[in-house]
């Protein structure tokens, strides 16, 4: 019987709106600097393949905060902005991220307590992650949240899910875990022991690594309690 769920967060429980406008009016209002649409969507592209790369730098609060100076250095350089303070253009960047929880995500994880189980949210992520989900509404309905950064190891590293697996206080073959991403989410933890689920919102991928498919949270909480 399943008692546990561990869940992944960004394209499972929330999505990030697109940045690049966003970033265009901060720059707009904070600097006084134009840019087009295209050119701040291409840099904040470049600061999230930088992020994606160092994320796990961002342990703790002061490890974070260097490492947004660093991801706010990335993003003025290709941007071609080196005039504009790097505090300045941090701001604006911050200002720029705007996460929202999908419309199932808070109903799937009431109905999963609600039943008895453990929820616990594991994803790759930096220490800030609590925040996002507490902004987005959806902390009240977890019962604890472990980030990359906090475990020191990303998924598929059995050590983000073993982090999640203590918070649960259960053991791998006691959960199950839903993400996206059929490498990372569905084989790391069916590699530690865990049963696994793929959530695809835009349609199944070529391979889902033999697991049970979904493609809303919806869909989950029967297939839980039928495990």
């Amino acid at each position: 019987m399943i008692r546990a769920v561990t869940i992944d967060a960004l394209g499972t429980l929330v999505h990030m709106q697109p940045p690049g406008p966003r970033l265009r009016d901060q720059l707009r209002e904070r600097a006084g600097v134009e840019v087009s649409e295209e050119q701040a969507t291409a840099g904040f592209a470049a600061e999230i393949r930088y992020y994606l790369e160092h994320h796990l730098e961002g342990g703790d609060p002061q490890s974070l905060d260097a490492l947004r100076d660093r991801c706010a250095s990335v993003l003025r350089d290709a941007l071609g902005l080196e005039q504009v303070e790097l505090g300045v253009v941090r701001e604006a960047m911050l200002a720029s991220l705007h996460f929202e929880a999908f419309p199932d995500a808070a109903p799937a994880l009431d109905e999963l307590r609600s039943r008895g189980l453990r929820v616990v949210a594991a994803s790759n992520w930096d220490s800030s992650l609590p925040e996002v989900l507490e902004r987005t509404g959806l902390a009240p309905l977890l019962d604890g949240v472990v980030s990359s950064a906090a475990a020191g190891a990303a998924k598929p590293d059995p050590r983000l899910f073993e982090a999640a697996l203590e918070l649960a206080g259960v053991g791998p073959g006691d959960a199950l875990h839903v993400g996206d991403r059929p490498d990372k989410d569905v084989e790391g933890a069916r590699a530690l022991g865990m049963r696994a689920v793929l959530i695809a919102r835009d349609g199944p991928p070529p391979t889902a690594a033999g697991a049970p498919v979904i493609a809303t949270l919806a869909e989950l909480p029967p297939l839980v309690l039928d495990a």
